[in-house]
């Protein structure tokens, strides 16, 4: 009986070897002999960086304050979903909690908040993010609550000879339009307050002078956005309260006026755009404008939340400011006596909240490199004093951007930020480009900047070349460059989109048959367009973009009740130029990322599309995070959609991604192009 199991288990053996023997060996990897490195198709290449790495979001930094020897800052909490609180860097530079980012410190005035508290002393005056009532906290006691439900205040500011506080505040228990207006309010007990100052739309940036005489502030009407006109103004404090001989100043000239601060000697200083570029002025003791520092740069950023400070006083005759010019940003020093400048650093994408802290000026910057946080300027150059917790990123793999410009085809200049593909491990097979994304920001008064962002370089290390676009609307180019889109919106956008893609094809860095755009809000609007009015894009990817204009004309706050209509012009054109009216023109492959507790977009809207695409034979996919807006806030959900679009470049350009991902089940996947 053994003898046929012995026989048996010998044949068995003999067939795995015969089997084994027909099997093809695994592929071998080809290498190329000058740099060693493996060779794949662009798009394909295995990267460090994950879709969790780029996802897994940071804590960020807001409004600084100087405040009883320390800097105050607003911190968010990753880890809890956001919300934000308040530390305290002394001047050893050690951290301190001040209020727990379960307060969730927030502003809703003008509907994007900003400036949501003040210091004095050891008492913090904060906005709450769930009742937007104002709170005095003080050590050892409760939040007592100082302000009225209904209403919302921010952007406040000391005034000690009155024991109150000037704030902006925004009234919303009226019918109609919320009421804005500049109130005092007291330090110890809860009223309404007195209002000081009313009659415009919007106010903005109470300012006031050292000796504690003089109020300065902005204010502006409707159609106009803060980065439109402004108006600046100055008047008489009274101790018992009030504001006497209010006075406008600068009436003969027009422009953008933003951000005014008194000097340590009490002269009025201000940034605006009369030249075209939001530069430094002053008034002078005669009354009149003085320009401090005459240069093609932007000292100043769209007043989307209050509370920007984009320059301070390191003493009564040098500031420190920082600046935009040619896309790239810088910090210097002005001398005020010479008018003389020299530089203080050049490698950050983002400089912001510049405040004059006892010891120093310090600042909040993002660099081009992953590195970020709270830096003091020491002479000639600067220090980083604290920084949030950053994943690692291997240097090797990080694209550095190439600032480009080219032409809008009316003989106006557009301009961008250009990544090559990078990764050391890998170099594509000759004669081959890569293929193209064309990011836009969620402007259209936005722009992109040179601060590092994670998910360019998740793209850029599998192979794509990145073009961020500062497309004609963006800011930091100057005035003319920032109204350009007025009346053009969905337009201009969407042409500067096609020839940034063109130009890279003509230059020869990119793959003139795999081009991509993608984008999210108004991003999404251009995306949408693109492919609806044009056929450069062979696919385009949507978080939550605007397909109906006349929709969101219908649902808009005060802030930008007035915004759309300058956009887009002649109420005729509102239609002519949504998506969701030409959506016979949809015919490249469309991936559509949908929040479901987006205020701006419905899932209506992008289901509509959907279905149309899906009916009519284009390669298609709708992907739907309820409880999200157009950021997906949840990493998770932010992975999962970054996964998805990778998988989708990858049906539609033909390439099989090296991660392990789940596959996107694609619409019409049998009409994709088999070039």
């Amino acid at each position: 009986m053994k003898f046929p199991k012995l026989m048996f288990a010998l044949l068995c053996g003999l067939a795995s070897l015969l089997i084994a023997g027909c099997e093809q060996p695994a592929p071998k990897h080809e290498i190329d002999k000058k740099s060693g490195r493996e060779v794949a198709v662009y798009a394909s290449w295995r990267s460090p960086i994950t879709a969790e790495d780029v996802s897994t979001p940071s804590d960020e930094f807001g409004e600084l304050q100087s405040v009883n020897g320390g800097i105050y800052f607003i911190q968010s909490q990753a880890h809890l979903g956001g919300k934000v609180g308040i530390k305290r860097l002394d001047g050893e530079h050690a951290v301190f909690d001040v209020v727990s980012a379960d307060f969730d410190v927030r502003s809703k005035v003008n509907e994007y908040g900003g400036s949501p508290f003040l210091g004095i002393g050891q008492s913090l005056f904060v906005s709450k993010a769930d009742d937007q009532l104002l709170y005095r906290i003080a050590p050892n006691q409760a939040p007592v609550p100082l302000t009225a439900p209904g209403t919302r205040h921010a952007d406040c500011v000391a005034y000690p000879k009155g024991s109150r506080i000037i704030c902006v505040r925004e009234d919303h228990r009226g019918s109609g339009e919320p009421k804005t207006s500049l109130v005092a309010l007291n330090l110890n007990f809860a009223g309404e307050g007195e209002e000081m100052i009313s009659g415009a739309d919007f106010y903005s940036s109470p300012r006031v002078s050292p000796d504690h005489t003089q109020l300065a502030w902005i204010a502006w009407q409707h159609p106009n956005m803060p980065w439109d006109n402004t108006e600046l103004w100055v008047g008489n404090l009274d101790p018992k309260g009030g504001v006497h001989q209010p006075k406008r100043l600068i009436t003969e000239m027009e422009g953008a006026i933003t951000q005014p601060l008194y000097s340590p000697d009490g002269q009025l200083y201000f940034v605006a755009d009369f030249n075209n570029w939001w530069n430094l002025y002053r008034v002078g003791a005669n009354g009149k404008v003085e320009h401090v520092l005459d240069l093609d740069a932007e000292f100043a950023v769209p007043d989307w939340k209050l509370g920007n400070h984009n320059y301070a006083f390191e003493t009564s005759n040098t500031i420190i400011a920082s600046y935009q010019r040619n896309g790239e940003v810088s910090l210097i020093r002005i001398y005020l006596d010479t008018g003389n400048k020299e530089s203080i650093a050049v490698d950050f994408g983002e400089i912001s909240q510049l405040v004059s802290g006892e010891d120093g000026i310090y600042f909040v910057g993002d660099k081009i490199t992953p590195e970020k946080g709270i830096y003091k300027v020491n002479g000639r150059g600067i220090e980083l004093i604290y920084a949030p917790n950053l994943p690692a990123f291997n240097p090797n793999f990080i694209s550095r951007a190439e600032s480009i410009s080219f032409d809008s085809g009316n003989g106006e200049l557009v301009y961008g930020y250009f990544y090559g593909p990078k990764n050391p491990a890998f170099t594509a097979p000759n004669d081959t480009r890569p293929p193209l994304l064309v990011m836009l920001h969620s402007g259209p008064t936005s722009k992109a900047s040179l601060a590092f962002r994670r998910d360019i370089q998740y793209w850029t290390s599998r192979g794509f070349a990145v073009m961020d676009l500062n497309y004609r609307g963006s800011s930091g180019f100057g005035r003319d460059y920032r109204r350009s889109i007025y009346g053009r919106w969905g337009q201009a956008d969407v042409e500067d989109a096609v020839r940034a893609a063109g130009y890279l094809v003509n230059k020869g860095w990119v793959d003139g048959t795999k081009l991509a755009i993608r984008g999210n809000s108004a991003g999404g609007l251009t995306v949408l367009s693109a492919l609806a009015f044009y056929n450069t894009f062979k696919a385009g990817v949507s978080y939550s973009g605007i397909s109906d204009i006349e929709v969101l004309k219908q649902d808009l706050h005060k802030f930008e009740s007035h915004y759309v209509t300058q956009l887009i012009g002649k109420d005729s054109e509102s239609k002519r130029r949504s998506p969701m009216n030409n959506l016979s023109g949809l015919t490249e492959p469309l991936l559509l990322i949908q929040g479901g507790k987006n205020p701006i977009v419905s899932d209506k809207q992008s289901k509509l599309i959907y279905t149309a695409l899906k009916n009519s034979g284009v390669p298609t996919a709708y992907l739907f995070f309820d409880g999200e807006d157009y950021t997906l806030r949840d990493p998770k959900n932010r992975a999962a959609a970054m996964e998805a679009e990778l998988s989708f470049y990858g049906s539609v350009f033909g390439f099989t991604p090296a991660d392990d991902i789940p596959k996107l089940t694609l619409k019409n996947a049998e009409h994709l192009r088999k070039d």
